[in-house]
């Protein structure tokens, strides 16, 4: 029996609204996206945070705009996983209905936040390729670190009022509207205007990224055609090239990823979901989080700078396990040619 026709007559503001959307049935759906959240989850926390790491420990990379564009998508991946999987596992599978509106809408607006904060940090190191291969001699006067700043900035300022338009009155309690079928108070409005802000990102990185590529083909064919000697803008320029090619993995995974919880939104639009579908959703939200733990992997296997600077950091280690496992036998050593004196 469909839980949510037992609230039909009830308010649709009411707390126990929310117990329709709580659609895992049996518990071996909840141990499934508990098992789920708590891989991707903990691997996506540990990555992001060693990526991190490697940016801000290295004069040279934490400087560039390119790599505090990564780290932006690094700390909001970061914040997405922890917000995401505390809400989500609290909600389907602890069934916690024990806090008011504002609070869920509060946790909604975080992990709004904080995705929206992922998607806006590709799209500026999307821009940041496109303005390095068609300027490229412009780009250290256009690209400077303060206006890398100031764009993060803004990035996360518009996200952060966009997540919390629902809480500051855009629900369907508050307007008495039409809510949405799968997330409790948020309006079918608000939902397809956010649904509008993601394609409208998703285009311009697509867009970006089609004309880096394109730049790319071109220089390689000049190459090869002309067979011109390698200087040192031609190897800067098959760096961004090879920065652009990672960063397409990272679109193309993001985009595996967000298909199809986005067109579930889309469908529960215009028409009305099943039980079936619901479930569906809930196990592809954690596409989402599995989105963010694939993406330091990329960026450790197609980066030079932070690969070089992982083996750099798994040397040290080594080498201080090493020292650590020699101590001891060195003072046992001393100790028994103390004795012997």
């Amino acid at each position: 029996m469909d839980i949510c026709k037992i609230h039909e007559n009830a308010s649709k503001c009411s707390v126990n609204t929310m117990e329709c959307f709580m659609v895992l049935s049996t518990q071996a759906q909840k141990i499934s996206i508990v098992l789920l959240c708590g891989l991707f989850g903990t691997l996506c926390i540990f990555e992001n945070s060693l990526v991190l790491y490697l940016i801000f420990s290295s004069p040279r990379t934490r400087r560039k705009p390119s790599y505090l564009f990564i780290s932006s998508l690094a700390l909001a991946d970061i914040l997405a996983s922890i917000i995401f999987v505390c809400s989500f596992v609290n909600f389907h599978v602890f069934n916690e209905t024990d806090f008011s509106k504002e609070t869920f809408l509060l946790q909604l607006g975080g992990v709004n936040t904080s995705f929206s904060a992922s998607l806006s940090s590709l799209l500026l190191t999307a821009l940041d390729r496109y303005i390095s291969i068609s300027r490229p001699s412009e780009y250290k006067l256009l690209m400077t670190g303060k206006r890398a700043w100031i764009a993060l900035g803004v990035v996360w300022v518009t996200c952060m009022t966009i997540a919390s338009l629902p809480l500051l009155g855009w629900n369907c309690c508050t307007l008495d509207s039409t809510c949405s079928e799968l997330f409790p108070f948020v309006d079918d409005n608000y939902l397809s205007s956010w649904i509008c802000f993601t394609m409208v990102l998703l285009g311009c990185i697509v867009y970006a990224y089609a004309h880096v590529l394109w730049r790319a083909h071109q220089h390689v064919a000049y190459m090869e055609k002309h067979q011109v000697q390698v200087g040192k803008q031609n190897t800067r320029m098959r760096m961004d090239v090879m920065l652009a090619k990672t960063l397409v993995m990272v679109l193309t995974v993001l985009v595996l990823c967000w298909s199809p919880v986005l067109v579930l939104m889309i469908y529960s639009i215009f028409a009305r979901l099943s039980n079936r579908l619901r479930k569906v959703f809930a196990f592809c939200s954690t596409l989402c989080l599995l989105n963010s733990m694939v993406n330091p992997i990329i960026y450790a296997l197609r980066s030079k700078e932070l690969y070089s600077s992982l083996r750099m950091v798994f040397s040290r280690f080594r080498r201080q396990l090493k020292a650590s496992e020699e101590s001891p036998e060195a003072e046992s050593t001393h100790k028994s040619s103390m004795i012997e004196t």
